[in-house]
């Protein structure tokens, strides 16, 4: 099941805020995104399957949700994908047993996003491209560094990291296929409209 070829707006939960705040921000601003994954190393598989539920209540699409780690989860409630990282199983295990489940592999180098590519990964999340808060003390890779992936790396790439909506256009310029955000939209002031904000940039000609 490979990501689709239009240009794509991520959305990640911040592990901070309530379900009902993440209820509540998500019914808002889903039909300017294409994804909204489910960050949430706090839950347990029961609260995750829950709070699914709840976003399906409020209208948040299955086609765009996908949830971080837990391939289980993902797969029983029929979500879209499931996100893994370093400490997630393996991609081809998970593509194996959940064929149905669309993957996303967190990589931070070429070796990785190759490794990932080969075991089967749908596509990639890269970064983080810029400083950002949610990793202090880390400097970004940069967008040099995105392109040089982009070409590298046949899979559909979405970069995360300190991008911003004036940021997203040199993003999109290097030929990744979308931007993932997290406190730029759910922690923002006003959600709905720094998510409007998002997809105006990203769905921009590139220019």
């Amino acid at each position: 099941m490979g990501i689709e070829t239009r240009k794509q707006l991520h959305v990640i939960s911040t592990g901070i805020q309530s379900v009902e705040e993440l209820v509540k921000i998500s019914k808002s601003i889903y039909p300017y995104i294409d994804m909204l994954h489910l960050r949430e190393k706090q839950w347990s598989g029961k609260e995750m399957a829950v709070a699914i539920d709840r976003l399906l209540a409020a209208g948040v699409p299955l086609t765009k949700l996908c949830v971080n780690d837990r391939a289980d989860i993902a797969f029983m409630k029929r979500v879209r994908g499931v996100q893994l990282g370093h400490q997630s199983a393996d991609i081809s295990l998970v593509k194996s047993a959940f064929p149905s489940l669309q993957i996303g592999a967190s990589v931070h180098s070429l070796e990785e996003a190759q490794q990932a590519m080969e075991n089967g990964a749908d596509y990639l999340l890269y970064g983080n491209i810029y400083a950002t808060s949610s990793k202090p003390g880390k400097t970004g890779v940069g967008v040099a560094s995105l392109e040089k992936m982009v070409r590298s790396i046949p899979v559909p790439t979405i970069a995360i990291g300190g991008v911003t909506p004036d940021r997203v256009g040199e993003v999109m310029r290097t030929g990744a296929r979308g931007v993932a955000i997290l406190s730029g939209i759910f922690l923002s002031k006003d959600p709905l409209d720094s998510a409007r904000s998002y997809y105006k940039e990203v769905h921009m000609e590139v220019r």
